[in-house]
């Protein structure tokens, strides 16, 4: 079951409490700086979670006057797209609202995830967002999103070694035969992200599955995609490249 923080009280709650209940998922993001961009990515990876613990979702965004640049950037960093924010006071029975937002943001009713604010190097958004490499994902998905990320050169450097190798070993792990994700690598994955979305923890787990000797390439590769469907990295896009 995801627990998430919720940041009015401090105090974890269910991010869905009824059994197959809708979950609206509110986004508040009002500018098109990183910090806000970090909002939508937060909500991104929440959002999957709960689709793969098997919750429906209303995912909606709530912004400002910068909404479309904003909402360009988040498709170059592999957020996948939200609704904009009708008058939804009535609701559509859902058993869960919960709202996602810049730290220190207005108040908002319903269970609440604060997002600390990303500082890049130098003005501006890193290059990296409109490349489609995934860099910039990678390096904040590296922070738990109640801490600051600041996105230096050697940050994104190490993010795109990281990104570059895992592509490159998941599409050489996908020659040999497959083998199932081991049922302990599964539940600290899970672990992992339902405890108030903890990538961190998730991006640990994955630097253990490769290097670990135990494990045969099949295996790995099933873990890496597995997991890749709430990172959204993109892992097997190199998948049939030559060597």
């Amino acid at each position: 079951m995801l627990r998430i923080i919720d940041a009015r009280t401090g105090e974890p709650v269910d991010a869905a409490p009824a059994r197959r209940g809708l979950t609206r998922v509110e986004v508040h993001a009002p500018g098109s700086d990183t910090t806000n961009l970090r909002v939508l990515l937060v909500a991104d990876l929440l959002v999957r979670a709960l689709e793969l613990g098997g919750t429906p979702v209303w995912a909606l965004l709530t912004g400002g006057r910068r909404q479309a640049e904003l909402r360009a950037e988040a498709t170059a960093l592999g957020i996948r797209p939200f609704e904009d924010s009708p008058d939804v006071s009535a609701g559509l029975g859902e058993a869960q609202v919960v709202h996602v937002a810049v730290e220190g943001g207005a108040a908002t009713g319903g269970v609440r995830i604060d997002v600390a604010p990303a500082h890049p190097e130098g003005p501006g958004m890193p290059d990296d967002t409109r490349t489609g490499s995934g860099v910039l994902r990678l390096a904040l998905l590296a922070r738990h999103h109640s801490a600051p990320a600041r996105l230096e050169a050697a940050a994104l450097d190490e993010a795109r070694a990281i990104l570059a190798r895992w592509r490159g070993s998941v599409a050489r792990w996908a020659r040999l035969p497959s083998r199932p994700v081991p049922d302990e690598v599964r539940g600290r994955l899970r672990d992992a992200w339902e405890d108030d979305l903890d990538v961190p923890r998730v991006l640990d787990v994955l630097h253990r599955v490769e290097s670990d000797p135990e494990l045969p390439d099949g295996a790995r590769f099933e873990t890496y995609a597995y997991a890749d469907r709430l990172l959204g990295l993109d892992l097997t896009r190199d998948l049939g490249s030559p060597s």
